[in-house]
């Protein structure tokens, strides 16, 4: 029998997606697998430019056909590599690429054929065991310490929306670690080789908030006695974190919304814009919708910059990652200079527990800190906190006695802290439970750290 009039069905059958294309990047053929790869039908890729999936791989000339068009035609096929094409919603797909090119019966070349294998199953996979290795294992996930369900969910999303283009806008209170949620995304997507630029639109007036943005030209204004490059340009194929957004000048913005909408950016005092690829990430602790009806933003920026928001939790709404999330500045403290500080004491937990950090992730460390300065070894106690956070107004509340079982349980519980000598993080891990949970045992049997061990 002779199989070779049935290779459509045959192709059509396989997995992989298939692109032909003729010496000038044309897509002549595809597969259903490609389509559903890409997000195009065939019709729509059929007739198109292959860049039209704008692949990380190629080495696209474009100045004529074959090998004028892309190197591909020069070597005659390609090694199996790991690429990133866009598909029809702009997302990145991971893909595994090899191609080859096609001869007529005369030896001359008359296209080439891609074999496209989708990886992004496999790539998210690793991703999120990477992400677990670095909250259980490292220093949290790129920096940001927690392991309740609320920063489990915020990791997800960043792993989830660091694979697209889209613009995030971070919304928090001040100190829940915005910047450090916009370099994840950054850290964890395709542009990860490429420039994370910052920009604190607070801290700068109008006119030079235009001129860092956009850099300027010799001449612009008074005192512009050289070309600058601006913070777009620095940015370009990179992720631009335009921080404190809700405090931009609503002439900025419209200057903003058009480099969005265009992509192009023009110098100040210049008439010659030019192309920028760049991922925008912004951040803001204000209620921009606010602001809206009260006129001091535009609503159409707030769209276009609000296509994927985040919230950052406040503290208070994440109590149990605060055990964790002291010790780590312990941790780093005692490093940095050099000091034998090894936990906080039950009665400084309990402050720690109750107080409503008004600034939130920032104040706790900055607590710390000064705590560490009184605090020259041994364990942080009340005595060594802040007055305003020491003297809080909320009153422990008072244990009913111990049963003759509590007792007991005192008894075991107190031996296990002076196996790891008060070494809380130590012994929660013995028993595999939490910090909070431990702490919360410790409290009810009134086991006082250090003075009972």
């Amino acid at each position: 029998m002779d199989i070779s009039k049935h290779w459509k069905r045959i192709i059509d059958t396989l997995q992989d997606g298939i692109l032909v294309i003729d010496t000038h990047g044309v897509i002549q053929a595809t597969n259903p697998s490609a389509d559903r790869l890409t997000g195009y039908s065939e019709s729509e890729l059929t007739g198109s430019s292959c860049r039209i999936l704008n692949c990380s791989g190629c080495k696209i000339i474009g100045q004529g056909k074959g090998k004028d068009f892309c190197k591909l035609f020069t070597v005659g096929r390609s090694k199996l590599k790991k690429c990133m094409i866009k598909n029809k919603k702009n997302l990145s797909v991971h893909i595994l690429k090899v191609a080859t090119v096609l001869e007529n019966d005369q030896g001359e070349v008359i296209g080439a054929v891609e074999v496209l294998t989708d990886m992004t199953d496999l790539v998210q996979k690793q991703q999120e065991i990477e992400s677990l290795k670095h909250m259980f294992l490292g220093d949290g996930f790129n920096g940001i310490l927690g392991k309740t369900p609320v920063m489990e969910k915020l990791f997800q999303l960043i792993l989830s929306v660091a694979q697209s283009d889209a613009p995030v806008l971070i919304q928090g209170e001040s100190g829940t670690g915005k910047e450090l949620v916009a370099l994840a995304i950054h850290e964890n997507s395709p542009r990860k080789k490429q420039p994370f630029i910052k920009v604190n639109c607070a801290a700068l007036n109008e006119s030079l908030l235009e001129s860092e943005l956009f850099g300027h030209v010799k001449g612009a204004f008074t005192g512009a006695d050289k070309d600058r490059v601006g913070r777009f340009e620095a940015a370009n194929t990179g992720t631009l974190f335009l921080d404190e957004i809700g405090d931009l000048p609503l002439s900025t913005q419209i200057k903003l919304l058009r480099v969005l909408e265009e992509k192009e950016v023009e110098r100040v005092g210049d008439h010659h814009p030019f192309p920028v690829d760049i991922r925008i990430i912004t951040a803001t602790n204000r209620n921009l919708e606010s602001l809206i009806l009260k006129g001091a933003f535009r609503k159409d920026f707030f769209f276009r910059i609000n296509v994927f928001p985040l919230q950052c939790p406040s503290l208070v709404d994440r109590r149990e990652d605060i055990p964790l999330i002291v010790q780590k500045f312990i941790n780093r403290i005692c490093t940095k200079n050099n000091k034998q500080i090894l936990e906080v004491s039950s009665e400084a937990m309990e402050i720690f527990l109750i107080y409503n950090w008004p600034g939130n992730v920032r104040e706790l460390r900055n607590t710390i800190e000064y705590a560490s300065v009184l605090c020259t070894q041994g364990w942080i106690e009340p005595k060594h906190l802040p007055s305003k956070i020491r003297d809080i107004n909320q009153p422990l509340k008072e244990e009913s006695p111990l049963t003759s079982t509590d007792q007991s349980d005192r008894n075991k519980l107190l031996g296990l802290l002076k196996q790891t000598r008060g070494n809380q993080s130590e012994l929660a891990r013995r028993l595999g439970i939490s910090r909070v949970t431990l702490w919360k045992r410790i409290k009810k049997y009134g086991i006082r750290i250090p003075e009972d061990i």
